[in-house]
């Protein structure tokens, strides 16, 4: 029989994640090979994922990663089933790990991110996740994924300290590198705490304004008939100003909007391409 020895199970803890005594019982029970020690702690991490993969996961954390020159960021929504958990060291490195890769390999779906190759090992991002399953003894789920790309302009990020709401803000335009940083990373504190659900008046389906106009008109039916549509046009506006990213009170000056601050502090060239919130409900 094969003498393990402690170096082994080092080196097999680092490549795998593995507990140090489940490292030392497979390399045990595989005579010292370690492939075949890879192999088996791997079996018993899907046998384990599929053991809890109906178990509740209400905990987690919203992660975000960025590149260096905030060309490229994503945004990631992972849940498991306590907070004890989701604090832990191992389930943070998972989150760096999962975000990196969504931002690197851009998966088309929640689908194509499970099934794609995971990096430097011969698996799936799926099988990676079941391995961290195996090592936690919880459920864990990735819910949400969002990778952005802008060559010319900023991708920028805000977790809240909860660490269970995230943003994640794509911004083309600023010549002022300091301004151009500050204002993103405002709007994606804006965007944490208004919550908008469309980013400009044409994503509001004609059912959902339709709908709007008829309550309006209900209330002010009363009114003089003349007066009518230009008091629910009123209402329309206030209600954009609700729903509506661009149109909203900006976070830090209530008497100014998104759309003009990003002219004051960007410029009149800049444009918000894209943003997602994401939270652990």
């Amino acid at each position: 029989m094969a003498t393990i020895t402690a170096t082994m199970v080092r080196e097999l803890r680092a490549e795998t994640g593995a507990a140090m005594m489940d490292c030392k019982k497979a390399l045990s029970d595989c005579d010292g090979d370690v492939q075949a020690a890879k192999d088996h702690l791997r079996a018993q991490g899907l046998k384990t994922a599929a053991k809890k993969a109906d178990r509740e996961t209400s905990e987690g954390r919203v992660f975000a990663w960025i590149s260096d020159d905030n060309k490229l960021g994503a945004l990631i929504a992972v849940s498991c089933e306590t907070d004890f958990v989701a604090r832990t060291d191992d389930f943070e490195a998972m989150l760096s790990n999962l975000a990196k890769h969504v931002a690197e390999t851009n998966p088309s779906d929640m689908d194509s991110f499970y099934s794609s190759a995971w990096t430097g090992d011969d698996a799936t991002v799926a099988e990676y996740i079941q391995q961290v399953i195996g090592k936690l003894g919880e459920n864990i789920k990735v819910t949400r994924i969002q990778r952005f790309s802008n060559p010319a302009g900023r991708i920028d990020s805000y977790i809240h300290h909860n660490d269970k709401m995230g943003a994640l803000v794509n911004v083309t335009g600023g010549a002022d590198a300091e301004k151009f940083a500050a204002f993103t990373k405002d709007l994606c504190i804006h965007i944490g705490f208004h919550n908008p659900p469309f980013m400009s008046r044409d994503q509001v389906s004609a059912e959902d304004v339709a709908r709007e106009r008829v309550i309006f008109g209900e209330k002010v039916k009363d009114k003089p008939a003349d007066m009518q549509e230009k008091i629910i046009d009123g209402m329309m506006s206030k209600f954009y100003a609700e729903v509506i990213l661009s149109e909203q009170p900006w976070v830090k000056d209530d008497k100014s909007t998104v759309a003009k601050q990003l002219k004051a502090q960007v410029g009149g060239g800049a444009n918000i391409e894209a943003f997602a919130r994401f939270d652990i409900a």
